[in-house]
């Protein structure tokens, strides 16, 4: 008898669980807004860390479903996501309706792991009060204060593209764009000489790539954190390993101290992390906030960088015609200059913007926009409300794929960002880096690096496509950022 009573009981408690599921992925058609049908318990995540980049996850939905309706509706786990489908929508969340979407609705955890809260996760007036502090460093003015010391960083990677290029040997070139950035940033933010392009082997350059090479979490871990944020603060989960923390700590430690006891001023980011440091009162910023955003600075800017330049040389290496007008249209803009790279030269050089735009096109860093609303939401021009604290995703991928606005979007084509083509498109289907008030602030900053990346890389060498690359490119699933996988491998001949 104990033994049905136990059968029925617990046959009782899984009939529940699943009605309870059931009730709980009811929820978009009770909206009445088109959803994709989604898989009992992890609904509609299937494939992401396995065989899909999120950014191609959220382009099968909306390629099945724009034109339906201005959102779908899909599950991660329980939860009701809406993916964005209507451009003007996504104009009107990302600026005009700003106030009530200006959290992303990412996890982090304050109090355990301090390099969570960082400017990229941070919500609400935190958030606001750092991006207002942080902002003038970003300024074009610093950008040109900081350019003679990302060409000292040029010079070095020039050398070291020649020793490959005499050695014979094959380039990584993600490899050699990650030792560039990770030098580039290592002067601009922190003011030290890490060298990475001399010895491959400093911790500085190690520790910042093991951050996404060796993650605590894998991608389908990551949107379950997001997916149950308060529960996981709870569990005191942690984002990062405890040796990326000791080691930023440590790092900005020395340099803090460094600095203080020899009265030594520099105009770069951390500089402006000092002040804030050791002002008194309310504008004080504590040391464990100071650590995290000099974290994500070094991280979000060697890495985004770094992947763009690897897809821009991985397409010019495809498309040798591309490669030697864009060539002839840096040493052209030069010669005007007086053959010297500064940063009006750069700036005058327009084939070298269209090129990296098409590369941000085409791989854009982050596939997704997070977004979450602070307060109901009623859609434009429907009769749909979107209850506060749904989390909202703008397909980056999937709109900068769009042949809607990009025709032929699997071709390499920089025409695509030539005055009149940009002109002539809704000025939404380019957002690499998203846009509004929370737009990246370190984008003129990645811009500006990137394009000194490609000038010298390019002005000396020529390069094609070594069978070692993997065709077609497959982006890695266990990364956000985008990655090929098995690496872009090139040939490099001199010009003379």
């Amino acid at each position: 008898m104990d033994t049905v009573v136990i059968l029925a009981s617990g046959l009782s408690i899984i009939l529940v669980a699943i009605l309870w599921v059931q009730k709980k992925f009811d929820y978009w058609r009770k909206l009445g807004i088109p959803y994709e049908e989604p898989h009992f318990f992890y609904g509609n995540l299937k494939g992401v860390g396995q065989y899909d980049h999120d950014g191609l996850l959220t382009q099968k939905f909306y390629k099945k479903h724009k034109g339906k309706g201005p959102v779908v509706g899909v599950y991660f786990f329980l939860k009701p996501v809406a993916i964005l489908l209507d451009i003007n929508i996504i104009k009107d969340i990302l600026i005009k309706d700003f106030p009530i979407f200006h959290d992303r609705g990412i996890f982090y955890n304050e109090r355990d792991d301090p390099l969570s809260a960082h400017l990229v996760n941070l919500s609400g007036d935190k958030w606001k009060e750092l991006r207002n502090k942080f902002s003038p460093t970003f300024s074009s003015g610093k950008m040109k204060m900081m350019f003679s010391t990302m060409l000292e960083v040029a010079v070095k990677l020039e050398k070291k593209i020649d020793q490959v290029c005499r050695s014979g040997k094959e380039l990584d070139i993600k490899m050699l764009m990650a030792l560039f950035t990770v030098d580039v940033i290592g002067s601009c933010a922190f003011g030290l000489k890490t060298n990475s392009l001399e010895d491959e082997n400093n911790e500085f350059f190690h520790i910042g790539v093991s951050v996404f090479d060796k993650p605590r979490h894998g991608t389908r871990v990551m949107f379950v954190l997001h997916v149950f944020r308060e529960y996981a603060r709870k569990l005191r989960i942690k984002l990062f390993r405890d040796e990326v923390t000791k080691f930023y700590s440590s790092i900005v430690r020395r340099t803090i101290d460094y600095r203080l006891a020899n009265n030594e001023e520099r105009n770069d980011f951390m500089q402006l992390l000092i002040e804030l440091h050791t002002k008194k009162g309310k504008d004080n910023l504590p040391f464990n906030d100071i650590v995290a955003q000099a974290f994500v600075f070094h991280i979000a800017g060697f890495e985004t960088s770094s992947a763009t330049l690897q897809f821009c040389f991985y397409e010019l290496a495809s498309n040798p015609d591309i490669q030697d007008k864009l060539r002839h249209h840096i040493n052209e803009v030069l010669e005007k200059h007086d053959g010297k790279l500064t940063y009006e030269a750069v700036m005058d050089m327009k084939y070298l913007d269209q090129v990296i735009n098409e590369t941000l096109r085409k791989y854009p860093p982050f596939g997704l926009l997070f977004r979450e609303t602070s307060q109901d939401y009623k859609i434009p021009g429907t009769d749909c409300i979107l209850h506060k604290g749904t989390s909202l995703y703008i397909p980056i991928y999937a709109i900068h794929h769009d042949p809607e606005f990009y025709p032929n979007p699997s071709k390499f084509n920089p025409d695509n960002f030539s005055e009149e083509a940009v002109k002539n498109r809704h000025s939404f289907a380019f957002i690499p880096f998203g846009a509004g008030p929370r737009t990246c602030i370190g984008a003129r900053f990645g811009a500006t690096q990137v394009k000194i990346g490609v000038i010298t890389a390019l002005r000396r060498f020529k390069y094609t496509l070594s069978p070692r690359t993997k065709q077609p490119i497959k982006l890695l699933t266990k990364f956000f950022i985008a990655q090929p996988e098995g690496g872009i491998w090139l040939n490099i001949t001199p010009i003379n």
